[in-house]
């Protein structure tokens, strides 16, 4: 039944993107001011916009023969699964240096839903808080430099270590479900064309802890590349990341089209480890199809 409430849910948001203007002017309000909150309040505009790509993808499909990792006897997770990205900034300052700078608080939260299964559990789910500057580059050499951006971030599941909490003799300890990092970066964007890269390198910074993780780096890496192409209305993006030293990492490949204003048919392919924080060093195959609400 949730299944069928889910694809609903999201038939009604398409629609509704199309039908999002507000038809009440308030003309019959006279306090000026008390008329500009509320069409604020009604329209849900308050400066958030987004920041990674905002999607729901109903079908996901992991087509290599390894298992989701699971810290619950009960939990038997499936190949195929829903997920969902909401990803939103918000500007908090500009130009306080003099170098037309913008400064931003981001976060964006990323989940993996079994809705395929009998209970539809979430299988996991990453939060990501960020808060980052960015500077406008003037570049009209071929390289045309966009921007360089600098943050600091946290990254983590949410979820608790249990290795040390007394359970009684037959039951079931889940262990140490816990993933996290604290992290700094940089972001280069330059643009050749309709081709736009991103050169992004982090580090976890001093005295970040690492202790439920402590070979994070060894699957993520230190640097990575975003190529988002553009032609006619459509955007192919790739990404790869990883630890050249380790040789491990992953590739996602994106593809977007645009269906009506704002709603955009999404497809995704990813490999590699790192998919998800519970999972950073399970390899994993996947196809995902959905729409994006922005790119």
């Amino acid at each position: 039944m949730i299944r069928y409430f889910f694809i609903a849910v999201i038939v009604v948001s398409i629609y509704a993107s199309e039908k999002s203007q507000l038809f009440d002017d308030f003309k019959d309000v006279k306090d000026v001011e008390a008329k500009k909150a509320m069409t604020q309040w009604m329209d849900g505009n308050f400066g958030l916009i987004p920041h990674k790509v905002n999607y729901l993808l109903p079908y996901g499909y992991r087509f290599d023969d390894g298992k989701y990792k699971s810290y619950v006897r009960s939990d038997e997770y499936r190949r195929i699964e829903a997920e969902l990205q909401i990803s939103l900034k918000s500007q908090f300052g500009y130009n306080l240096f003099g170098l037309n700078e913008r400064y931003y608080l981001a976060y964006s939260q990323k989940s993996f839903w079994q809705i395929y299964s009998k209970s539809s559990p979430f299988r996991e789910t990453n939060y990501n808080p960020e808060g980052f500057v960015v500077f406008p580059i003037k570049d009209d050499s071929m390289f045309r430099l966009q921007s360089l951006e600098v943050g600091i971030a946290h990254m983590s599941n949410g979820q608790g270590n249990n290795e040390d909490v007394e359970y009684a003799p037959g039951e079931f300890n889940p262990g140490n479900r816990s993933r996290s990092v604290n992290y700094l970066y940089s972001v280069l964007s330059l643009r050749h064309d309709t081709l736009v890269t991103r050169l992004k390198v982090w580090i976890p910074y001093f005295g970040a802890d690492l202790d439920d993780n402590p070979d994070l780096m060894d699957y993520t890496g230190f640097t990575e590349i975003d190529l988002s192409y553009f032609f006619g209305k459509n955007l192919i993006t790739f990404m790869a990341r990883g630890n050249i030293a380790t040789g491990l990492g992953c590739a996602q490949v994106t593809a977007s089209h645009p269906i009506m204003k704002d709603v955009y048919l999404y497809i995704k392919l990813f490999s590699g480890y790192t998919e998800s924080l519970i999972d950073y060093d399970n390899y994993v195959n996947k196809f995902a199809v959905g729409f994006s609400f922005s790119r």
